[in-house]
């Protein structure tokens, strides 16, 4: 009979601890976690308190030494940036965890518990957990700084256009508001030919001088100024300026283009009207309804102007008017358009009905125009323009009028219009009010051009009841209500203060 010997069960014995002789297993220090404790702090040289700069403006903090970052309460990103504060400290340590403390989000603390790792005596590593308060200290930022200024900026978007007429710099105005680049501007001031964009940083500026060159035909110049210059880190401070020109062509100008430019846009008629300035500019030919896009690049090579401004335009009234069927007639090699009907019409100016005298031409107004209708347009039979291109045509080749709009009650469309438009907060630089009169035509330009207001955010104005009467119905364009955007404030809803909301 065998006999199976089990090994020997190895027990550790304890040991006193040296300092208050409790029974503990035996480890280098000889000591208990108590009185090691009291012996050594291994959080020693670590701050239980700390400060944090917060910037209320942008909601960012401020890590050092200069940059700003975005961070949520009790987010990864702020975690990290509490860590940093700490990292020159804990350089002797080791971190084994850290995370935050819950606190009233309005207290301006942050508490974290952290946890850390030390080899003390004869080589005995010791943990220990412990509360570090971070203080939220406010601290406006640099571009936050800049934003209060208003007078201290690093880049100017200058935007002029030398015309007497303001209906592209209307319809520019509410493109940025609608996508929001008036945000980033320090300053917008207004002077007599064009709008100063003042902005914080060179990347803002150039962010709206591409926007400007991809909505408008314009060219632009850049330069800049040394403010200041350190040599010992090679670091240089510029002002820099973005000059932007805008093509002094206008909505509703007659313009007369050179031979050249005529015939590469197909052979088209030299004495055009402009229809539509977007990013490039809508002509037609009122003689032939051959319409052409002249863009930027392709003006600054062949540049021309407006013969006329709105206040030259004369008032007729349509005589007789007599609609072309065969339209192709003397056309061009050019695209002719869908939307105008082309007719020959004769017309008498609304000053000079005791006199016999009528006018000849042809116009692209045939779809609008009725006998007894008023209509707008430049009488060149007795007008002096002094226009290289025009003077250089054989005269027989001029009209005697061309017709640009047909021509409404002014009051009646103004008391009927229950819409409104957005406008953007600028310095006027001492100018008189708006031009009544130029912003008026802007908006009747809206409620004619379906293809002009698909961009523009039109609002619903509330305080103005239209008027519906058969009898005041003059056959004026209008904007129907789904085209335009209901405005909305908080306070309709909770009655209280609240931010403006606009919803479609």
């Amino acid at each position: 009979m065998e006999y199976i010997q089990t090994p020997p069960t190895s027990s550790q014995g304890n040991i006193l601890c040296c300092t208050c002789g409790v029974p503990i297993p035996p480890n280098p220090a000889n000591m208990c976690v108590s009185c090691l404790r009291t012996q050594v702090d291994i959080s020693e040289g670590i701050p239980k308190q700390v400060s944090v700069h917060f910037c209320k403006q942008c909601e960012r903090y401020l890590q050092p030494p200069t940059s700003w970052v975005q961070c949520a309460l009790e987010s990864r990103e702020l975690l990290a940036l509490c860590l940093k504060k700490l990292k020159g400290s804990m350089s002797k340590v080791r971190l084994i965890d850290a995370g935050f403390l819950w606190t009233e989000p309005h207290s301006k603390r942050i508490k974290m518990k952290i946890t850390i790792q030390k080899e003390v005596m004869n080589g005995a590593i010791l943990q220990q957990v412990f509360v570090v308060e971070f203080v939220i200290m406010s601290q406006m930022c640099d571009d936050c700084h800049r934003v209060e200024a208003k007078d201290f900026w690093k880049a100017v978007v200058q935007v002029r256009q030398k015309t007497s007429h303001k209906k592209t710099f209307y319809y520019l105005e509410q493109l940025i508001l609608k996508h929001k680049l008036h945000q980033n501007s320090l300053n917008i001031k207004e002077i007599n030919d064009g709008i100063d964009f003042y902005y914080g940083s060179k990347q803002h500026a150039q962010k709206m001088v591409d926007f400007l060159q991809c909505t408008v035909p314009c060219r632009s110049k850049t330069s800049q100024r040394l403010i200041s210059h350190d040599i010992h880190s090679n670091t240089f401070n510029y002002k820099s300026t973005f000059s932007m020109e805008i093509v002094p062509v206008c909505k509703d100008n007659v313009v007369c283009l050179s031979p050249r430019l005529a015939q590469s846009l197909g052979n088209m008629g030299q004495v055009c009207v402009c229809v539509r300035v977007t990013s490039t500019i809508h002509l037609i030919d009122p003689n032939t309804l051959q319409i052409a896009e002249v863009d930027g690049n392709t003006y600054w090579r062949n540049p021309f102007s407006g013969l006329c401004n709105p206040r030259q335009l004369e008032e007729f009234i349509v005589m007789d008017t007599d609609v072309i069927r065969d339209q192709r007639l003397g056309a061009g090699a050019g695209t002719r358009s869908n939307k105008h009907t082309l007719a020959e019409v004769w017309v008498q100016k609304t000053s000079e009905l005791n006199t016999s005298q009528q006018y000849h031409c042809r116009t692209f107004l045939g779809h609008l125009l009725n006998i007894g209708d008023l209509v707008l347009g430049f009488d060149f039979a007795n007008s002096n323009v002094n226009d290289e291109n025009l003077n250089k045509m054989n005269p027989h080749h001029v009209p005697d009028v061309v017709l640009i709009k047909k021509s409404y009650d002014r009051s009646k469309r103004a008391k009927r219009r229950n819409w409104k438009l957005h406008e953007m907060d600028r310095d006027r630089d001492g100018l008189d009010t708006v031009d009544e009169r130029q912003y008026q035509e802007f908006l009747e330009d809206l409620e004619e051009d379906e293809a002009l207001r698909k961009n523009i955010n039109i609002y619903r104005d509330a305080s103005k009841i239209p008027v519906e009467s058969d009898t005041d119905d003059d056959g004026a364009p209008r904007i129907s209500l789904t085209e335009m955007l209901e405005e909305m404030s908080l306070n309709d809803a909770t009655g209280g203060e609240g931010a403006d909301m606009m919803t479609e």
